[in-house]
């Protein structure tokens, strides 16, 4: 019974660790340059060749109240490209979600299918990869030291995970659907009373992108995510100047605001780097007030033998 109530315990840190919202999935305030990581869709569809590294550091400061885990800290390494001859796109990631004593680490492949609509492309993907779940016990602060499941050590378990998309983007204008955690595997640590699946997902994304003038461009969007039992969204948007700096903002709905600024470097602006301040506005006593987030991201050479010109935007490449 004793080691019933310790894994529903932990489920329960796990589900109420991060928002009011019951969201399992990670979250990045650069949602806007992070859409394989919502969509399978996406890989490809920019018609370049991209590895985006991006590092959260959320509630910064935070102390755990019962474990001595720190604050939420998440990585993600994506990389997209298209297969120009198979009228298709590869993307790829991995993601270390770590909440203090609990760790989520996931590992997944996209492919996409491009449909080509006059000047517009629509994108059918699929997702496919495996999802890690462990449980630090050490860090916990035991009522009970002499427990003998606590001397058992961390628990791990590992098991599938797939999803699909459909995006749809011009050269203004953008928009995708996602379906996550189809499988709704789940992990019970040796429990079989316990079953903790990884609820299915919906990611809802779409902006635009205006031109100002000749030197600058705005980009709008919002996101919708829900886990079929809450929702919430994100309001966010992009400026571009000469295609070389830009900044913006966005607004996670009863959470925080952030402002983010980046730079690309090199001649062909090919190395991008980002910053994002965060401010929590609600709930304030539970948490800490700010979180950084920094991205970096760099686009190979195009192949000049590809033989598709390319047409630079704030969003994307085609």
């Amino acid at each position: 019974m004793r080691k019933l109530i310790f894994y529903i315990s932990i489920l329960a840190l796990f589900f109420g660790f991060d928002e009011a919202n019951a969201q399992q999935d990670a979250q990045f305030s650069f949602y806007m340059k992070n859409m394989l990581f919502y969509n399978p869709a996406f890989a490809g569809t920019e018609g370049i060749t991209q590895m985006t590294l991006i590092h959260r550091q959320q509630w910064a400061g935070y102390d755990g109240s019962y474990s001595d885990g720190g604050a939420p800290t998440t990585s993600v390494f994506s990389m997209t490209t298209p297969i120009y001859r198979l009228k298709s796109g590869f993307g790829a990631h991995v993601v270390n979600d770590n909440l203090g004593p609990l760790n989520n680490l996931e590992m997944q492949v996209s492919y996409a299918y491009h449909l080509g609509i006059k000047k517009s492309k629509l994108s059918f993907g699929m997702r496919a990869g495996l999802f890690s779940q462990s449980i630090n016990v050490e860090e916990y602060r035991a009522i009970h030291p002499d427990d003998e499941l606590l001397l058992n050590g961390d628990e791990s378990q590992i098991r599938p995970d797939m999803a699909l998309g459909v995006y749809f983007r011009s050269e203004k204008y953008f928009a995708g659907l996602s379906f996550n955690h189809l499988l709704k595997s789940e992990f019970n640590f040796g429990v079989n009373a316990v079953k903790n699946p990884l609820e299915n997902h919906a990611y809802l994304t779409m902006g635009y992108v205006h031109e100002v003038n000749f030197d600058v461009k705005v980009s709008p969007s919002f996101m919708v995510q829900t886990d079929f039992n809450e929702y919430s969204f994100i309001l966010g948007g992009l400026a571009y100047y000469k295609e070389q700096l830009w900044g913006g903002v966005s607004y996670r709905q009863s959470d925080d605001i952030n402002a983010m600024l980046g730079y690309n470097f090199l001649k062909d602006k090919s190395l991008s780097f980002g910053y994002s301040f965060g401010y929590v506005v609600s709930q304030q006593d539970a948490k800490k007030p700010t979180t950084h987030e920094v991205l970096v991201s760099y686009q190979l050479p195009v192949n000049p033998g590809s033989g598709k010109k390319i047409i630079r935007t704030p969003r994307f490449r085609h």
